[in-house]
């Protein structure tokens, strides 16, 4: 590695440390030529897929669109936000799971809605409405009913 202070063209590793949460290392390092210390951070490169809009445009996977929507679904919800942050790794892990280098956006709508519906049910049906386009009063009562339905019992017969 190049050092920052002098541009010599190799620099020493010193120290090398894994941080708490285990998901990247601390390098510290020394210049032969300037006697200079640095540390450098090494973290995984992931490449996340492109979404692939309704209309077929491609664009970069974003965090940020993710988070805004359960902002809006959320919004004067009393969520935390580990749990909003919790269930973004939660989708994009999944995504990363799958190995893709494409991944739809109505995948992409369907995983939020999953995290929602367990999250906070008034959350869940305020994006369902604008994500599932509901045209009535009938869509919200159908999908109220389904959020009602008891679940089925996993006991064998």
């Amino acid at each position: 590695m190049k050092c920052p202070f002098c541009s010599a063209d190799d620099t020493q590793v010193i120290d090398s440390r894994v941080n708490d949460e285990g998901d990247s290392i601390r390098r510290r390092r020394r210049c032969p030529e300037c006697d200079k210390r640095f540390t450098t951070y090494e973290n995984a490169a992931l490449n996340l897929p492109q979404v692939v809009k309704q209309n077929g445009t491609r664009e970069e996977f974003s965090r940020s669109k993710l988070r805004s929507s359960f902002s809006r679904a959320l919004h004067k919800r009393p969520v935390p936000t580990e749990y909003v942050d919790r269930a973004i790794e939660h989708i994009v892990q999944k995504i990363l799971a799958q190995g893709e280098r494409e991944v739809n956006a109505r995948e992409l709508g369907e995983s939020v809605m999953q995290e929602l519906k367990a999250m906070d049910k008034v959350a869940y049906i305020r994006f369902a409405s604008v994500y599932r386009s509901f045209q009535d009063v009938d869509d919200f009562n159908n999908v109220i009913r389904d959020l009602d339905k008891p679940k089925p019992s996993k006991k064998s017969v």
